[in-house]
């Protein structure tokens, strides 16, 4: 029977070992994790576990009991230090264990700011795991000052928090506005309204030149020459795919590790799925830092480490939590060329729809699940909607289907 390895304990390393059991597998599966707890959610952790309102228990994606329960050898704890590919090992803590099929989870880890402008200071956090939320949660008390570096997601979902817990909060983005990476403007537009609202001060194309302190963070200086005092800092300057030991074993490596359609690295007996992966979807590569995406993906690889031989087709969707507005996106807008607003039926529900020529590409949904549901299902249909239909108030949005 064969011996199935999973580095990386997150929810694709999860999702995969899960799968793997459903669908029949009799040999050893162990899943190596590099942080001490089971396998967590993440979404939660800069949100409701950090308001408080969600117990540390209610992050863990199953109970610890089930991988005992199902065969699955649970490696806590553990840092992998190298896989050796001729030997089909992976070397650990001192201990060499031995594979016949490998599948790489390794996920991603936050970018920090560099040391030289204070990023090695205390009090400059990020955020990404269960110890990260927990070294920061105590700085957050009512009146304290703290800078958010960064406006993408990460950044503004921390403010939300922050200003919720009755923070002073100020953000700087040094692109021209937030979520610019990401999001159209009115998108932009809609979220910079929202943190107002909640009184966060927002500064858009602007640099963070340095912090300053002697061994704890102090202050900020921006590069228009003003200087802000703080208490504490968080980072959320986005992420890159954890692809370490992939490197050191000479896999291939393209914007994450890279796989083929089914999630099979150059190496046919190692496999990799989640945030650290690059794909094949429709004609081009890409990498999707997502939940679903995690589980779909680890899913399907689990099924062709058995042999099922599937294409996994990527259905892009995401979302995030700020204030009482839930954001959920639909599809990837990547290249898109116009955007079109529909105002939606309640207070502050509202959807901007991106097109390229006349293909309609994403969706992001303010508040309005109903545009962002018919909005997923028109993309992955291949269908699109007349941008005047969409943004016409009369149009009900079921007829667009």
């Amino acid at each position: 029977m064969s011996h199935i390895v999973v580095i990386g304990a997150g929810q694709a390393g999860a999702a995969l070992v899960a799968k793997l059991r459903n669908i029949g597998h009799s040999g050893a599966v162990t899943l190596i994790g590099a942080e001490p707890a089971p396998p967590y959610q993440r979404p939660p952790l800069s949100k409701a576990y950090l308001l408080g309102e969600m117990a540390v228990e209610r992050l863990y994606l199953r109970p610890e009991t089930f991988y005992a329960e199902n065969g699955v050898t649970l490696r806590l704890g553990s840092e992998v230090q190298s896989v050796d590919r001729a030997a089909r090992s992976v070397t650990m803590d001192g201990e060499t264990l031995p594979y016949d099929m490998l599948a790489l989870c390794t996920g991603s880890v936050p970018r920090r700011l560099p040391d030289g402008i204070g990023g090695a200071l205390e009090g400059v956090h990020v955020v990404r795991t269960l110890a990260d939320v927990d070294a920061m949660a105590p700085e957050f008390a009512p009146c304290r000052r703290v800078l958010i570096v960064g406006g993408g997601y990460i950044g503004l979902e921390a403010a939300a928090v922050a200003a919720k817990k009755g923070l002073d909060v100020t953000l700087v983005e040094m692109a021209d506005r937030i979520l610019q990476r990401v999001a159209a403007p009115q998108t932009s537009d809609y979220f910079r309204a929202l943190h107002a609202a909640h009184g966060v001060t927002i500064l858009e194309g602007t640099g963070l030149e340095t912090l300053t302190g002697q061994t704890r963070v102090t202050g900020a200086r921006f590069s228009d020459g003003t200087e802000i005092p703080v208490d504490f800092v968080i980072v959320g300057v986005g992420i890159t795919p954890d692809t370490r030991l992939a490197e050191a074993a000479g896999l291939d490596i393209e914007n994450g590790i890279r796989t083929d359609a089914q999630g099979r690295t150059s190496d046919p007996h190692i496999w990799a799925a989640g945030d650290c992966t690059s794909f094949p979807y429709r004609g081009t590569r890409i990498r999707l830092e997502s939940v679903p995406n995690a589980i779909d993906q680890a899913e399907c690889v689990a099924e062709n480490m058995l042999g099922a031989g599937k294409d996994y087709v990527a259905k892009p969707w995401f979302w995030s939590d700020q204030y009482d507005i839930k954001l959920q996106i639909a599809g990837l807008n990547a290249g898109y060329d116009q955007v079109f607003t529909r105002q939606g039926n309640k207070d502050g529900s509202q959807s901007v729809w991106y097109y390229r020529g006349e293909a309609l590409l994403a969706v992001d949904a303010m508040n309005d699940p109903r545009a962002y549901m018919i909005g997923k299902r028109l993309i992955e249909g291949g269908k699109s909607p007349d941008p005047a239909a969409v943004t016409d108030p009369a149009t009900e949005l079921k007829a667009l289907l």
